[in-house]
């Protein structure tokens, strides 16, 4: 059964100038994903979108699915998205198949189908889109892991717990094999130490993570390290100090500059965090829209990279986190 599209349309108030100097008479914008209102990250992808929608004047819509992570919810708005002929619709690719269908077609149809946040596992020769905006997934997390070995204990064991957080879903997957590439390069650099690691479907809940990941460490005191795939390991510092565990015992490192990390690196307890930059996940791609239908340029992948973060850049970030901006 299809879900009823949530999200709200952008008023098309007139600007006395905007930075791109024409407004776009009549473009209309969608932008369907695989999560709920409720996922803090969206929220600054969502506030890029509509910054840049206001910029060119256009008539736009980000539409959620009720149920986090639900690709059956985003097929369904998407097709009823694209039954009202937009000029343009954004989609997380987070399945390689279920999208193909209505993206072949979209395409047919005319309609600049742009790839956001998440893409298909084999990028453009997996799917029709025409650009991706967003993160390299498996560089990112082998970036991770190495900026969090920064931080294993020189001498003895180490042993690392990596959270799967959507199993199946492709940047979860490619993150925590990014991870994982860069645990098996560490143990071929360093012979002599016993470095072991196993994955967890973790969950995208964190009431879920907390449980979970909680349980494992209540059975194996002596993990080193848990990985994230997404933001959720910031439940499991929350764990670590309702259970007198001092910051830093286990080392704890994800993805995403939302609210609950920050404060988390702040009091230590998050060590190493990459930022794939939302607000630019949300304000690019209308422009790309914007620049293929006034000046005929095609649409262009962009990598909103893989920056590295650390407790020692959280109060500043936690003041653009309070803007809707990281």
């Amino acid at each position: 059964m299809k879900m009823l599209m949530k999200g709200l349309v952008l008023g098309a108030g007139l600007l006395a100038s905007t930075a791109l100097g024409a407004r776009a008479e009549g473009l209309n914008i969608v932008f369907t994903h695989h999560s709920s209102a409720s996922n803090t990250f969206w929220q600054a992808v969502k506030k890029g979108f509509d910054d840049a929608c206001e910029k060119v004047q256009a008539n736009c819509q980000m539409v959620f699915t009720q149920t986090e992570g639900s690709v059956e919810q985003q097929l369904a708005n998407m097709e009823a998205a694209l039954a009202r002929k937009p000029d343009a619709l954004l989609t997380s690719i987070v399945d390689d198949k279920a999208f193909d269908g209505v993206l072949d077609k979209a395409v047919k149809d005319g309609v600049i189908v742009i790839g956001v946040n998440v893409d298909d596992s084999q990028g453009a020769e997996g799917s029709a889109r025409q650009a991706f905006v967003g993160q390299g997934f498996r560089p990112a997390g082998y970036s991770l892991g190495k900026a969090m070995s920064e931080k294993f204990p020189k001498d003895g064991p180490i042993k690392v717990l990596v959270g799967i957080s959507a199993p199946g879903q492709s940047w979860s997957e490619l993150r925590g094999g990014g991870v994982m590439d860069f645990l098996e390069d560490f143990k071929k650099a360093n012979p002599g130490r016993d470095i072991t690691y196993e994955r967890i479907d973790s969950g995208t809940d964190l009431a879920v993570t907390a449980d979970r990941v909680g349980a494992y460490l209540n059975a194996h005191p002596d993990t080193t390290a848990y990985f994230d795939t997404g933001f959720w390991h910031a439940a499991v510092a929350r764990v670590l100090k309702d259970r007198g565990i001092e910051p830093g015992k286990v080392l704890l490192g994800g993805f995403d500059l939302v609210p609950e990390v920050v404060q988390q690196m702040q009091t230590g307890y998050v060590q190493v965090q990459v930022d794939q930059q939302p607000y630019m996940q949300g304000f690019m791609p209308v422009l790309q829209v914007y620049l293929a239908k006034k000046a005929g340029l095609s649409p262009a992948n962009i990598d909103t990279g893989q920056g590295i973060v650390r407790p020692d850049q959280a109060d500043a970030i936690m003041e653009l986190s309070k803007q809707g901006l990281r």
